[in-house]
């Protein structure tokens, strides 16, 4: 199995001891969000790989080495001020993290999020070609690959337009991108890919990748994994895994996030978080219903 922590939430910002206490303990509990009395139970013997995806993983850096499964780290870094980004730490320290993972868990398994790309009056193509020289700059020699999205129309992107201003991706703004980011990774040492989205920019030099291929997992665990459930047509062939996360409780407060669909839950769901209990968020209840997970 491969455990995913998370897509939902920043556990390794913000959740990192309970996740460190439920792997000393052995076992992890998770609701499913679209049946929340059902209850997955993932015992650690059954994991094979974790899959960390963070905009912060510096509180997460020494309990790296109470792990023993091999482990893939994703860093988002974005060019965001705190208009979009409120509460996301300062960049440079994030950079230097990225840096102390590769170091740690070797460049290979360290990948890098430009995630989203949001264009508007004041964040412009120019604006993310200078991020991005700067960010790639920086990383040259940490890290092989660089991830790259665009803003998707999600809940909290519509309720926040006014402040967003986002503006639609013309030809040439994916023109400018493509090869500009192509260029700038070369340049770097690096690779730059998207991972289904609907301009995968190949014809500029994009590598086809997954966020975790099965290449990538087989090649960490020596094990075949099955792709997850297609999604709008079945274009995407990551590997399935196991979120362990829940929506609506993450601090960072970024304003394009599709997870914290709904802020007004942030402060409540955090203030349910039990370091002691075996579910991120809560408690289980007599009347849950119990599953094991193996894969």
């Amino acid at each position: 199995m491969i455990l995913f922590a998370s897509g939902r939430t920043d556990i390794p910002a913000f959740y990192g001891d309970w996740f460190l206490h439920r792997y000393e303990e052995g076992y992890v509990d998770t609701r499913n969000p679209f049946y929340p009395k059902l209850v997955s139970r993932i015992y650690f013997k059954d994991v094979d790989l974790l899959f960390f995806c963070s905009k912060n993983p510096v509180p997460f850096l020494d309990k790296i080495k109470r792990l023993d499964r091999p482990m893939i780290f994703h860093v988002t870094i974005t060019p965001y001020r705190r208009d979009i980004e409120p509460n996301v730490v300062d960049k440079k320290a994030v950079i230097e993290a990225v840096k102390r993972l590769s170091e740690m868990i070797g460049k290979e398994n360290v990948v890098v999020r430009y995630d989203p790309i949001l264009l508007s009056d004041v964040y412009d193509v120019d604006y993310h070609l200078r991020a991005f020289e700067k960010l790639t700059r920086e990383l040259s020699g940490y890290i092989e690959t660089v991830i790259v999205s665009f803003l998707d129309e999600c809940k909290s992107v519509k309720r926040n337009a006014s402040l967003l201003r986002a503006r639609i991706f013309t030809e040439e703004d994916y023109r400018r991108i493509g090869e500009g980011f192509s260029s700038l990774a070369t340049k770097a040492g690096m690779v730059v890919q998207t991972c289904y989205e609907e301009r995968n920019l190949f014809e500029y030099g994009f590598y086809p990748g997954e966020c975790l291929s099965a290449a990538k997992a087989s090649s960490l665990t020596g094990k075949k994994y099955p792709v997850q459930t297609a999604r709008k047509g079945g274009g995407c062939r990551c590997m399935r895994m196991c979120d362990i996360g829940d929506y609506n409780c993450c601090p960072h407060g970024c304003k394009y996030c599709y997870a914290n669909f709904d802020e007004s839950k942030v402060k409540e769901n955090m203030a349910r978080h039990d370091p002691s209990s075996s579910l991120l968020i809560g408690r289980v209840q007599d009347d849950d219903i119990i599953k094991v997970r193996q894969k």
